[in-house]
């Protein structure tokens, strides 16, 4: 996933499964262009999916207590890179001070390339209404990856 994966490597634990899921998706695409011949394994796994799915579901149910309890609370975590950082970065309403903390790159480009990742389909040429729409997504992104972000920063 790119410079969100890279997001997530810098707030989540090495060991949380947000840092897990985008390199396991990332692998079998990989896979699946290197290898175009192997157009039968992709057809068998929608067929074993089904089957597998029913088996799946009482299982989910125990393990989605857990998860919870492996929550990330992503306000803290910034706020205290923040205070070690020494900068007035404002992460709160700012992609761009978001990334600035991170360590990554906060450029005009790369926040393009951010949004490209996220599918956002406005105009790139407005900066400033996709840098807000950036940092919103990025906010629920974490969320929606077992980080606890305040209201207020997500939809």
């Amino acid at each position: 996933m790119g410079i969100l994966s890279n997001i997530f490597g810098k707030i989540f634990p090495k060991s949380h499964a947000a840092n897990k899921g985008p390199q396991a998706q990332a692998q079998p695409q990989a896979q699946a262009q290197a290898q175009p011949q192997a157009q039968a394994a992709p057809q068998a796994a929608p067929q074993a999916q089904p089957q597998a799915q029913p088996q799946a579901q009482p299982q989910a149910q125990p393990q989605a207590a857990p998860a919870m309890m492996d929550q990330v609370d992503v306000e803290a975590i910034l706020t205290d890179m923040q205070k070690s950082s020494g900068q007035q970065l404002n992460w709160r309403t700012s992609i761009v001070d978001l990334l600035k903390l991170l360590g990554l790159d906060s450029s005009l480009q790369a926040r393009k390339e951010l949004a490209a990742e996220l599918n956002y389909t406005g105009d790139t040429g407005d900066s400033a209404r996709m840098n807000i729409w950036l940092h919103r997504q990025v906010m629920n992104k974490l969320a929606a990856n077992g980080g606890k972000v305040p209201a207020d920063l997500r939809d």
